[in-house]
């Protein structure tokens, strides 16, 4: 009986645990890529008020040709049923934009890009740093 008790609380805790639901402000924050090229910066748009933004705040290239220094890769407008909507990605690479969703949790950010239909679109998965990488920098915007 001892047995199942203790199965029955650890399930119950279980089950609450993983229903908390992402809210709005988990994908706030730095972010870097599969390939570690690039770290992007998620946080409310200066210029569109209540929306996502996010910007490439470090680059592996800084300082070249190549550089995505301070590109705007992302804005969304609004969010709904655990994502952010109602927006765009850039993908910088391809320089193409495209429809997304961002999906965030405590440790992981997904963006899917799409064109049409999101089930149609390709997603990428970032994970969460704590900080920016020392070099190479990216320089402010003023």
């Amino acid at each position: 009986m001892k047995t199942l008790t203790r199965l029955l609380a650890l399930v119950c805790c279980s089950v609450t645990v993983s229903a908390q639901a992402a809210g709005p402000d988990d994908a706030k924050g730095l972010w870097i890529t599969p390939e570690n090229d690039a770290v992007i910066r998620f946080a409310p748009c200066a210029d569109a008020p209540g929306a996502l933004c996010g910007t490439i705040v470090w680059d592996k290239d800084a300082g070249t040709p190549a550089s995505t220094c301070n590109v705007r890769v992302a804005q969304l407008g609004r969010y709904e049923k655990e994502a952010w909507r109602e927006g765009w990605v850039y993908d910088p690479r391809e320089n193409k934009k495209y429809k997304g969703v961002v999906r965030a949790n405590a440790d992981e950010l997904r963006i899917r890009a799409f064109v049409g239909v999101e089930v149609l679109g390709q997603t990428e998965q970032l994970k969460r740093v704590p900080a920016l990488p020392v070099a190479p920098s990216c320089e402010p915007v003023s």
